[in-house]
């Protein structure tokens, strides 16, 4: 990370026993993590918003929800989030090549419509959040998603966005791990 932010205070038995639960899951802890650590509330945010968008109930699986994760980390080019979502998707999926292509182009991916209906309305809102509007809905609800599932898909992407945007900022990179789980 480029940015040198001393700890503003301790961060806590609740924050601490979360990072320890990362390293014993993953074997490490995600350097996105350890960027938000500085500020206990910060951190607190940032996990409590990630783990409701990726974990929460939702109508989207977690599969689904790590490929909206790259394909709008693809779109902004977000090497921190391409590394560590797109082992995601070849994790859940089971399919390396799956995740491969939703990093380089998630068009040549073997989608159903329901799915690419989902990710195009990601890459739009990632893209030109400006031409969404009614008719992009309507198609997600066509394609069998509720208007939860539609606020589901927009918090989503929205998030990695904001995300994506941060890792760029601060120069954040992923944890070498990433590079070879799932292949």
């Amino acid at each position: 990370m480029a940015l040198d932010i001393p700890r503003e205070e301790p961060l806590g038995d609740r924050l601490e026993a979360y990072l320890a639960k990362c390293e014993e899951k993953l074997g490490f802890v995600p350097n996105v993590l350890r960027a938000y650590s500085f500020s206990p509330a910060k951190l607190q945010a940032f996990a409590d918003m990630y783990n409701d968008l990726m974990l929460g109930a939702s109508g989207l699986t977690k599969l689904e929800r790590e490929m909206i994760a790259v394909v709008v980390s693809s779109s902004n080019h977000c090497y921190y989030c391409l590394s560590a979502h797109g082992a995601a998707v070849r994790q859940l999926s089971n399919d390396p090549a799956l995740g491969e292509m939703l990093v380089m182009n998630y068009r040549a991916a073997d989608l159903d419509p329901r799915r690419k209906a989902m990710l195009d309305f990601a890459v739009k809102l990632t893209e030109r959040p400006d031409e969404i509007e009614e008719a992009d809905r309507q198609g997600l609800r066509d394609g069998g998603f509720s208007d939860r599932d539609i606020w589901d898909i927009a918090a989503t992407a929205s998030f990695f966005n904001m995300s994506n945007r941060m890792a760029a900022a601060i120069d954040m990179r992923p944890n070498p791990e990433y590079r070879t789980l799932a292949r």
